[in-house]
Parts: structure tokens; sequence; C-alpha cells
């Protein structure tokens, strides 16, 4: 008898205390009127926190099983689209849980249609960035490490976002990029292809100079330097036969084009020095000037 009396008084108690919790968890307030009326509560926000816990969890991990074996090039991007689809992920199970929880969410869903569609209209530049960002990524039209030239400056690039893209230019300032920009405007990647890159030093000469000289010289100027390749070889190009001197290029390839400004100075010096020792002049511009006397009439 007494057995029974402490089930039953168990029993009760465990009633009582499932009945405060639903009563806990029922507490909150409401929003809006009638068909239109939300009724948030702590259970509703609990569910909402773990659900979103549990989903942030399994992302997580996804995202580390998938880049384990990825190089960390490749994992840069692939997290950077994958902030992305997390947050798309977050706002459908956030309507999911309101749905299931037996929330109306259909005035919930047309205020944010409209909110969307003023939110577009205000910051098409953050979508078409956002945008730009993707593309970038899935079509690997631009990689961390690329020398770019934007709006004439020479940069390379450190980091690829969604939204926009950091590069380091030659003179070591930051210059962040919208990536709407590389869906708009024309870009020069100097390494698309491949790391290596042709330049030029340009140069002129005095009429009269010997021009095989000058071009062993210039080969020499280049070919003395270790920043340059060996294969493919430099060469010169005799391009023209200017106002006061004749004009001479000499091309080479070297592998890192985010230091030709320095390498170019560096050959400069040498030719400079070069055409010194072996008498070779660089003229400067010259012009005939004719004077004629006024006639008395």
């Amino acid at each position: 008898m007494q057995e029974e009396i402490s089930e039953k008084i168990k029993d009760v108690v465990k009633y009582e205390i499932w009945d405060s919790i639903k009563e806990i968890l029922s507490w909150g307030f409401q929003l809006g009127s009638g068909e239109n009326k939300i009724n948030i509560t702590i259970g509703l926000l609990l569910l909402v926190v773990f659900t979103l816990l549990g989903v942030s969890f399994i992302l997580r991990s996804i995202r580390v099983l998938y880049t384990k074996k990825l190089d960390e090039l490749d994992k840069l991007k692939f997290i950077s689209v994958f902030k992305f689809i997390k947050y798309v992920i977050y706002i459908v199970v956030l309507f999911i849980i309101l749905g299931t929880a037996g929330v109306n969410i259909t005035p919930i869903l047309a205020a944010s249609a409209f909110l969307l569609v003023g939110i577009g209209l205000a910051l098409q530049d953050l979508f078409q960035d956002i945008l730009g960002g993707v593309f970038i990524i899935l079509d690997k039209s631009l990689s961390v490490g690329d020398i770019i030239e934007v709006d004439s400056k020479v940069g390379r690039v450190m980091e690829i976002q969604l939204r926009t893209t950091r590069t380091i230019t030659q003179d070591d300032k930051i210059i962040i990029i919208p990536n709407h920009k590389f869906l708009t405007d024309s870009i020069y990647n100097f390494t698309q292809n491949q790391k290596t890159t042709r330049e030029n030093v340009s140069v002129g000469v005095a009429y009269g100079s010997d021009v095989d000289l000058v071009v062993k010289l210039l080969l020499q100027s280049v070919t003395s330097n270790n920043d340059i390749l060996k294969n493919p070889k430099p060469y010169v190009f005799f391009e023209d036969f200017g106002d006061s001197a004749l004009m001479f290029n000499v091309y080479f390839y070297i592998k890192d084009s985010f230091r030709a400004p320095f390498i170019k100075s560096t050959i400069r010096f040498s030719i400079d020095e070069l055409f010194r020792n072996n008498n070779v002049r660089i003229p400067f511009p010259q012009r005939d000037v004719h004077l004629f006397p006024n006639e008395k009439k």
C-alpha cells in the first residue's frame, strides 16, 4: 500500500515538474494581431537557438572534412563560397523551424519580400560585389598570388573575399577592390596563364653608332642579371629611326613580374655603365633652328 502511494506521489511530482517546464517554455509575447499574430515564446527561442547550433556544427564538420585534402589556395576559395552558402542555409532553416513550430510565416515572407526588394535597390553594388566574388572563386579567373593591373595600378592579389579583393602594390600600399569591377571592367592579369612574363627596356643611341655593338651590350646587360631567365632567351629589336636617336628595345623574361620595375632599373644602370665604357652615346633631343633676317622693303 505504501509503495503504491509513493508511486502516485512520484507521478504527481513528475507531472507538476513537467507542467511547470511547459508553463515556463510557454512564457512569451505576441507580435501582430488576428491571422498575422506571431507567438514568441521561450520554447520557440530555445528551439531556434539549439537547432541553429546543431546546423552550425554540421556545416563546420562538412567544411573540415571537405577541405582536409585541399591545398591552401583551394581551401581559401572554398571557405569564401561556403560562408555565403552558410548564411543562406541559416535563413532557410530558420523559416523551417518557425513553420514547424506553428508560426504563420506568410506575413514574414511577405514583409521579407518587400524588404529585400528595397534592400536590393539600395544595395545593388553590394550584391554585385558578392556575385562577383562567387564567380571569381568558381571560374578561377583570379587567384591569390596573381599579378593584376587595375586603374593603371599593378598589384599582387593577397586575399579574395566575397565582397572585395585585397592587393598590395609595388610600393607596399594596399588596394581594396570591389569585386564587381572584375565583372564590368577589363582587368590585366599578368600571371593568368603562367608565372613567366615578358618585359622590355627601351633605349636610344646616337646616329652613327655601331649597331652590332649596341645589340651585344644590350644582351650583356640582361644576361648578367640573375633575375632574368636564361630560357626563353633575351633578344633585341631595332625598333625605329627616331628624331634624335636609333631606338632599340631589349626583351627578356622574368618569373616575378611584381618586381619588374626594380629589375628594369637594375638593367638601365647596367646599360648606362656598358655604354659609357664602350663609348656608345645616348643622345639628348636635338633641334635645328634656322634664323632668317628681316628683309627691308
